[in-house]
């Protein structure tokens, strides 16, 4: 991302296996998954394809292939990463609902990139109260914004999930869209006050506004390794707050 700006990836259609769809929350106490998410399968609709055991139902095509371009970096039955159902919903400005796992409990998540928010029926910010290290996406469906729409619960500020998620998540490596042979930089002028760094953290991100960095370099700083450098580029770009360089001399040494 240039600029803190988002592009479309090229990707490839891949083929669609059968898949277990899920039933949204409903405010009840909380069900184990089970007989009633296999039931709900038999009745998902056929127009609907599978990303691992993430049922993508009715996307638009560009969406559609962007998300399951990332079932090609999961075991079979793993399904999708949160974060790479945020950042795919941000790269298109599509507005989804989504059907979580967090261990034994299943629960629904609108998302609205237009507003930046999340709404879900939970009490806590789901940063806060969900296992983002085993959070897993069982659906992704399309939200309809306009008269129709009814939000869920509470709304939440999408900034500081996508910033928790990229530390914290299961994933831990580059998204696709700054991955590669590249340098690195803060935007000049950019906010990260809902994602409020500190320690190492912060230290880091001073130091990229500062400097174009490579991978590698990042990596070496005090409290970093390659994992943590990776999810911290992750974080920054998704809060539109990274600068990727191609063309730097630096860049070609650094990954």
């Amino acid at each position: 991302m240039q600029g803190g700006g988002a592009s479309n990836p090229g990707v490839n259609d891949l083929p669609a296996p059968s898949f277990q769809s899920t039933q949204p929350h409903s405010g009840l106490p909380q069900r184990r998954v089970g007989d009633r998410v296999r039931a709900a399968a038999l009745r998902s609709s056929r127009r609907d394809v599978d990303a691992g055991t993430t049922h993508l139902a009715s996307l638009n095509p560009s969406l559609l292939q962007d998300l399951q371009r990332f079932a090609l970096s999961h075991r079979p039955g793993d399904g999708l990463d949160l974060l790479e159902v945020l950042a795919a919903s941000l790269r298109h400005n599509s507005a989804l609902l989504l059907h979580l796992q967090d261990d034994e409990r299943v629960l629904q998540l609108q998302v609205l990139p237009a507003s930046r928010q999340l709404r879900c029926e939970l009490d806590t910010a789901p940063w806060l109260a969900l296992g983002l290290l085993t959070l897993r996406v069982l659906r992704v469906g399309p939200l309809e914004m306009g008269s129709a729409f009814v939000p869920l619960g509470t709304a939440y500020d999408l900034g500081p999930m996508l910033w928790h998620l990229a530390l914290h998540g299961a994933r831990g490596e580059l998204l696709p869209e700054i991955g590669g042979v590249a340098t690195y930089r803060v935007t000049p002028g950019a906010s990260l006050d809902v994602a409020e760094p500190v320690g190492a953290l912060a230290t880091a991100v001073q130091r990229l506004q500062g400097q174009t960095t490579p991978l590698r370099e990042i990596a070496s700083w005090p409290g970093f390794d390659r994992d943590r450098a990776e999810r911290l580029l992750n974080a920054l770009y998704l809060q539109s707050a990274l600068i990727v360089t191609r063309s730097h001399p630096g860049a070609l040494s650094g990954i």
